[in-house]
Formats: C-alpha cells, sequence, structure tokens
C-alpha cells in the first residue's frame, strides 16, 4: 500500500465516523472526520509528516514556514517541520491563535515565524474554509507571502473553492469521498 492509500485507512478507522452531527461550521452532516485521532497518533505523526512534506515539494511553492489556526492545524505543521530536519530545504511551524494573546508578548502568531519567509497554510479539515481564511487573513497582515492550503482532508463540501476565491490554492492529502470508501 502506499503512504497516501495507509493514511486513507487511518483516516477512515481512526477518525471518521457516521452519525448525525453538527460541524463548527454549523452545518449538519451525518459524517464526522474527528481528524485529531489520526494527526494526534504516534503512526499519524509519523505518516503525515513525510507524506505532506513531499506533497508540498510536488507543489514547487518552495515554502519556508508551515502553520495555520490553532489546535486542528498543529500536529500536521509540527509533523512537517520534523519531517523536513535532515533535508537542504528544513521547514518551520508555526501555530495562529484564534485571537492575540492578551498577555506576554500579546502575540496572535507563535512559533518562529518569519514574515519574510512564503508560508504554507496547513487545515486538518476543509469544510467551509473557514478556519483556513482565518490563519490566511492573520499571515496575510504580516505581510507574509502566502503559497497556498494544504489540507489533510477536504470534505468537499465547497471550502476548497471558497479559499480559491480568495485567490490562495489548495491541495488536500484526502478527499471525504476516499475515506467513505474505506469505511466498513
Amino acid at each position: 500500500m502506499s503512504d497516501h492509500d495507509i493514511l486513507i485507512s487511518l483516516l477512515a478507522t481512526k477518525s471518521a465516523r457516521r452519525g448525525n452531527f453538527v460541524l463548527s461550521s454549523g452545518r449538519a452532516s451525518t459524517l464526522y472526520i474527528d481528524a485529531r485521532l489520526t494527526t494526534m497518533s504516534a503512526e499519524g505523526l509519523a505518516l503525515i509528516g513525510p507524506l505532506a512534506l513531499s506533497v508540498l515539494r510536488q507543489t514547487q511553492w518552495n515554502v519556508d514556514e508551515v502553520g495555520g489556526l490553532t489546535l486542528g492545524a498543529d500536529p500536521i505543521s509540527y509533523a512537517i517541520a520534523y519531517a523536513s530536519t535532515h533535508t537542504d530545504r528544513p521547514v518551520q511551524a508555526f501555530s495562529v491563535r484564534k485571537q492575540v494573546k492578551q498577555h506576554g508578548t500579546q502575540r496572535r502568531i507563535e512559533g518562529p515565524f518569519d514574515p519574510a519567509g512564503t508560508v504554507a497554510i496547513i487545515e486538518d479539515v476543509i469544510t467551509t474554509g473557514g478556519s483556513a481564511l482565518q490563519a490566511i487573513a492573520a499571515v496575510r497582515e504580516t505581510g507574509a507571502h502566502i503559497a497556498g492550503v494544504l489540507a489533510l482532508v477536504d470534505r468537499e463540501e465547497g471550502g476548497r473553492e471558497a479559499i480559491e476565491g480568495a485567490g490562495v490554492p489548495v491541495v488536500a492529502l484526502a478527499r471525504a469521498a476516499e475515506i467513505l470508501a474505506r469505511m466498513s
């Protein structure tokens, strides 16, 4: 099995559930994908980091930094940064807070973020695109160049189109249809 096939199987067995759910977007759905059950697992981190790094390199976005809205993007971003450690072009990870921190440095973007770098926004699951668009707005405020969005899962419900409508290309490691096809 390819790494992509293994990822789809992990998402189908660990993260996907059928039932009646209300998503963070407020939409009702019969499919819930709790990506963190995969992205925070040891096997998920070990698989996602190199796979996502490979996909990023294939896009030729030449990113220096990866990150997105906390909490969903965090383990994916960290896995990518770790996977890049011994390459000729290491990638730094950062997190975007939902709100500016009210104490200490009062930052919205945490980690070794450099606005002079080229950024890929990371998203765990795209439904409406709202979380990625929030992260895009925060990063754009710094003047950084956003090359694109890398999502773990595209639910195929219009989020990709919303992000691309904001002028940012999207690649996804998995689609909801692929995950549904593997669920028992």
